[in-house]
């Protein structure tokens, strides 16, 4: 009788001692898929838009090769220059804890004045294309745009201050002061003059205020006065003997874009050959150097302001989308790492990048095809120049901070 009783004990402590086994092995076979699902999720580097921005740089680098043969101004050994420094930047900021200028609105207020105002220091400032924008580096040679620096501390620095409301404005006065300190920077540049790059500026801190909890009838307000002083400023600079504000030129890019034909020595005929470029490239586009637009001379500027109809020249309608689609996989899961960001300024951050990125894209593609007005803002990653490019390969990797330290603080 004992040992029929023993038996079933032991057996039971056979078993018992077998399931725990199972369990534990489960459990760490469980704990190894989530660990590797971590590994996965949280990888050094932020795939999606990594990937998609160096389709983009590499399919500009082809783009501006092509104009190379051609334009001699297209130096592609230059656009290889600003790629190689871009990445270097762009490395410099990945590792660069991006959280530790969250605090540091003061010191990027006055970044931002100090780049807006180094073109006008003597011995700095380099006129071109009708303004001066540049600055030449000393015992380098090299000339630089400040602005395309400035538009990345812009975004540093309204982040900044729109994190301190941890995604609600409750006060109107700080919501005016948010737009009075964005003023500062716009006036700047302006002053350049270079109303592009000021758009840009105003656009993408404008984007961040919004995202940091404006509340919608100041927002619409705001818009509706930005609107009725364009008029204005649009009214005076057309009527004799009243302030002119904007420059001949500017001027006639806004007339141009409602009628094209009122200019057709100037801009009128710029756009029209950029139509032209974009619609000869039909389907599959004319191939690969043979953008007979831009290599017979009619396309102007082809390899910075027109770049975008060069390429639909040369790749057709195929290309064009294939860019395009590049530009919405980097700009989407920029959006949706924003979502998953916890900090509020991280979260702006990537607000104020993925804004810079549309705006100039929207106004790049828009200004080939007849649908925005006429204005010298390049399209990121694609455009011949150095300091677009190293400007542009930084923000990605502003884009890789914020995933890289999500990955530390967990």
């Amino acid at each position: 009788m004992p040992q029929r009783v023993a038996a079933p004990q032991g057996a039971q402590g056979v078993i018992g001692t077998l399931r725990g086994a199972i369990g534990s092995f489960g459990k760490r076979v469980s704990g190894d898929r989530a660990t590797r699902s971590r590994s996965r999720l949280n990888g050094p580097f932020y795939l999606p838009q990594l990937l998609a921005a160096l389709l983009i740089v590499a399919f500009g680098a082809v783009v501006i090769y092509t104009a190379s043969l051609t334009i001699a101004e297209a130096s592609f050994v230059r656009q290889l220059a600003g790629i190689a420094i871009g990445l270097v930047c762009a490395w410099g900021m990945y590792r660069y804890d991006y959280r530790a200028l969250a605090n540091m609105s003061t010191a990027l207020l006055v970044a931002d004045v100090v780049l807006m105002l180094l073109p006008s220091v003597p011995g700095f400032g380099v006129s071109a294309m009708g303004m001066t924008g540049w600055v030449k580096i000393p015992l380098v040679g090299l000339r630089f745009q400040p602005s395309e620096l400035a538009k990345l501390v812009t975004i540093f620095l309204m982040a900044s201050l729109g994190a301190e409301y941890n995604g609600r404005i409750d006060s109107l006065r700080d919501y005016l002061k948010l737009c009075g300190i964005l003023v500062v920077p716009f006036v700047l540049i302006l002053t350049q003059p270079d109303l592009g790059t000021g758009l840009i500026v105003l656009v993408t801190g404008a984007s961040i205020i919004i995202c940091s909890g404006a509340k919608r009838t100041w927002v619409i307000a705001t818009i509706a006065g930005i609107v009725a002083l364009a008029a204005i400023v649009v009214a005076t600079s057309m009527t004799e003997g009243l302030p002119h504000l904007l420059k001949t030129y500017q001027l006639n890019r806004l007339i141009v874009f409602v009628d094209p034909s009122v200019d057709p020595s100037g801009d009128g005929y710029n756009l029209q050959q950029a139509k032209i470029a974009v619609g000869s490239g039909g389907l599959l586009g004319k191939g690969f150097g043979n953008a007979t637009q831009a290599a017979g001379g009619f396309l102007p500027e082809a390899h910075t302001d027109f770049v975008f109809a060069l390429l639909a020249e040369e790749f057709g309608f195929v290309g064009s989308v294939v860019l395009l689609g590049l530009f919405a996989t980097m700009i989407l899961s920029t959006i949706l790492l924003a979502q998953r960001v916890e900090s509020p300024f991280g979260k702006l951050v990537l607000a104020g990048c993925a804004t810079m990125w549309s705006f100039q894209l929207l106004q790049n593609v828009g200004m080939c095809i007849g649908i925005m007005p006429i204005t010298g803002i390049p399209l990121p990653f694609v455009s011949f120049g150095s300091s677009s490019m190293v400007t542009q390969l930084t923000s990605v990797g502003m884009v890789q901070s914020v995933w890289h330290h999500i990955v530390k603080a967990g």
